[in-house]
């Protein structure tokens, strides 16, 4: 059983930083794309960013920029440096990646999801 563990949310003033992680534990035989999605109140959940096992990196208009994602293959892990935080930013962000698990097929797993709140 594959399952994306995500950490790193909390409560920052507009202008801070934050980091999320998000792991992939469970039997993996690959992790392809790995990124960030999110959504907030009363809206549609949409990319923040994405990133390849190759780094190829792709980003939503409203974060380039500021947001830098980055991961550890070894680990399986994915992270989110945002930085200039505006309150716009606020949402749950859910971490996803497409992993090869022990049944050789080519899934999508999410995260739990964890809160950022941008707010003086």
């Amino acid at each position: 059983q594959v399952q994306l563990v995500e950490s790193g949310g909390g409560l920052v003033q507009p202008g801070g930083s934050l980091r999320l992680s998000c792991a992939a534990s469970g039997t993996i035989r690959f992790v392809y794309d790995m990124g960030w999605y999110r959504q907030a109140p009363g809206k549609r959940r949409e990319l923040v960013a994405l990133i390849s096992p190759a780094g190829n990196t792709k980003f939503a208009e409203s974060v380039e920029g500021r947001f830098v994602i980055s991961r550890a293959n070894v680990a399986n892990t994915v992270y989110l440096q945002m930085n200039s935080l505006k309150p716009e930013d606020t949402a749950v962000y859910y971490c996803t990646a497409e992993i090869k698990g022990s049944d050789n097929a080519k899934n999508d797993y999410w995260g739990q999801g964890t809160q950022v709140t941008v707010s003086s």
